[in-house]
């Protein structure tokens, strides 16, 4: 079976850091979320590929909270989760499927780069804290780490997007060449689209640092009550 597109490029050796950031990333929701309150959990953009140990690694370490629930647009069979749906973050819910699918705690993990354009990012964080009764979990590779994470090309990713993605094409990297597949975002990008919910959300944005630079973000939001 072909690999997930997300991962296909990655090796034993990147999965190894992957996993050790992602659960960096766990200890702190841990801290700043009182985890035995959470009744249940939804996770965006779930994958039914388990081959690498990092995949759905959020809902792997999560496990003390009872009921798990997936919106993917891949089909997930996985039965950790009791309620699922293939459906894309960035389309139109139903009322139906958001009073079906609404959670205490809502997680992407490393997805918010692959949903397309700005404004389809800015979509998904809106879906996400409609979804959500208590708090938002968004995870993120940052665009000016010195190395790409998803092609390992060094510094190449700090040029404007345009030129970079014809770089891509040029090295046969069709797929992330595509903004549709991978539009990487800076701490800026992340407060430029968090900050169009400041009535909706509190956030606070964590720094992931490898090898002395943030390799990632990790964004808590708690939702305002009216």
């Amino acid at each position: 079976m072909k690999k997930n597109l997300y991962i296909q490029f990655e090796t034993s050796f990147f999965d190894k850091i992957i996993n050790k950031k992602r659960i960096e990333m766990i200890d702190l929701i841990k801290k700043n979320i009182k985890i035995s309150k959470i009744k249940d959990l939804l996770d965006i953009g779930t994958t039914e590929d388990l081959s690498a140990g990092s995949s759905n690694i959020f809902c792997k370490m999560l496990d003390k909270i009872k009921i798990h629930k997936s919106i993917s647009n891949q089909k997930i069979q996985n039965k950790r989760f009791k309620s699922c749906i293939k459906k894309s973050i960035t389309s139109k819910f139903s009322k139906e499927t958001v009073n079906t699918f609404k959670s205490d705690l809502v997680v992407s993990s490393a997805t918010i780069e692959h949903v397309g354009s700005f404004k389809n990012q800015i979509t998904k964080v809106a879906n996400m804290i409609s979804l959500s009764r208590e708090y938002v979990v968004i995870s993120t590779p940052n665009r000016f780490y010195p190395i790409e994470l998803h092609t390992k090309l060094p510094l190449l990713h700090w040029l404007p997007k345009t030129f970079f993605r014809k770089i891509l094409l040029f090295l046969n990297m069709k797929y992330f060449a595509d903004e549709k597949n991978m539009n990487l975002l800076s701490k800026s990008d992340l407060k430029k689209i968090l900050n169009i919910f400041s009535q909706k959300i509190d956030y606070k944005i964590y720094n992931i640092y490898f090898l002395g630079f943030v390799s990632n973000f990790l964004v808590i939001c708690k939702i305002k009550k009216n």
